[in-house]
Parts: C-alpha cells; structure tokens; sequence
C-alpha cells in the first residue's frame, strides 16, 4: 500500500479501515499494539471493525487455542451491538497486546482481502442496518462467536466467515453484505449442527460396541 492509498477517504469521508490497520501495524513508535489501543483508534466505528478484525483471523486454520482468545472480545462486541450499546471491552481484555511485528503479519492476511471488500461496500438497503433488525445481527454474531470458541471440528471457519461478513455490513451501513452474512449464518449453523450430530452418533455407536462386549 503507497504513501497515496493511506490519503484515500471512503465513501464516509473517513479513512477505509485497512488503512487504518496499515499505519497501525507499521507505527515505528510503539513496539505493542494492545486491543485498547485498537479501541481508540477505531472510534465510533470499532463494534464493526473489531468484529472483522477478531474474527477474520479464524477464516483461515489457526493453532489451537487461537479461536478461543479471538473470540472472547467478539462475545463482548457482539452483545453491545444486540443491545445498542457504545463500543467497550473491559480491562483484561483492552490490556492484551500484540507485538508490532505479528500485528504487521496479521494485518498482511487480512488487509489484501480487506481492500477489495471496501471496493465493494457501500450504504444501501437502510433497513437491514437499522434496529431492531442491526440488534438480530448482534444475537446471530454472539451465537456464532460462542460456536467459534468452542473445539469443533470445521467450527471456525464458517461462523468466522459469517461474522465478518456482518461486521463489514455493520461498519460500512450496508444491508446487501448483511443478507450474505445472514445466509453464510445458517450455512455455518448447518454445517456446525451437522458435524455435532456426527460426533454424537460416533461416540453412541463407540459406546453401543464397548458395551456389546
């Protein structure tokens, strides 16, 4: 990204948030970045772009553990949203940091894909982002955000992606990527119900032959 990109406004008069996480991840004048940090930044904007920004990561496999640290702030996020609450995160979670280097590694991930979906977004369908339909968005978003915590088999993936897309739909008011994102919901949903049906049937017919013996 040039020196030009990180002067381009969007649509709203702001600046775009990859730029936004550009400049973060390369400000020379902090070694730490921490999620309050983030918070400040992001201003009134934050509920949408922290949900994209926690739960993006989970798109692609991450090492154990990863989904359940990322998705704590995304349970607090996702319920101020279903509640039509101001941004806030409390201090054990603002307090956490990451190094400038991984936040630069994170942000070379997420900032490609991002760029190309604010090419994309723009305010339309008002409805759709509006309460009481925005607070439903916020109850899907903490249902997924639970799903993405715990240790299922392909539960990260679809309910990462689902979020983010309803997060970018929330940060740029616009209803069509909130109807995607609803979609991608019941899809994740399915597939998530789907393989926790297995496991149980699994772990019956495991148990049926133990026992047969």
């Amino acid at each position: 990204m040039s020196s030009t990109d990180l002067a381009v406004l969007d649509r709203h008069g702001s600046v775009p948030l990859s730029v936004l996480l550009f400049r973060l991840a390369n400000d020379t004048s902090r070694e730490r970045i921490s999620v309050g940090d983030l918070l400040t930044v992001l201003g009134d904007r934050a509920i949408g772009a922290l949900m994209f920004f926690f739960a993006a990561p989970n798109i692609l496999p991450v090492p154990p553990g990863v989904s359940t640290l990322l998705g704590a702030p995304l349970l607090f996020l996702s319920a101020q949203l279903m509640l039509g609450m101001r941004p806030w995160l409390p201090g054990i979670v603002t307090r956490r940091s990451l190094s400038r280097d991984d936040l630069a590694t994170l942000v070379r991930r997420i900032v490609p894909w991002l760029a190309k979906a604010e090419k994309l977004l723009r305010p339309r369908v008002p409805v759709l982002v509006r309460p009481p339909v925005e607070y439903f968005v916020g109850l899907v978003c903490l249902v997924l955000a639970a799903i993405l915590m715990l240790p299922i088999p392909l539960g990260n993936t679809l309910p990462a992606l689902a979020i983010s897309l309803l997060a970018l739909g929330v940060l740029e008011r616009d209803g069509v990527w909130i109807a995607i994102g609803m979609f991608a919901s019941v899809v994740a949903g399915a597939v998530v119900w789907g393989v926790l049906w297995a496991m149980v049937k699994a772990v019956v017919l495991i148990l049926g032959t133990f026992f047969a013996f």
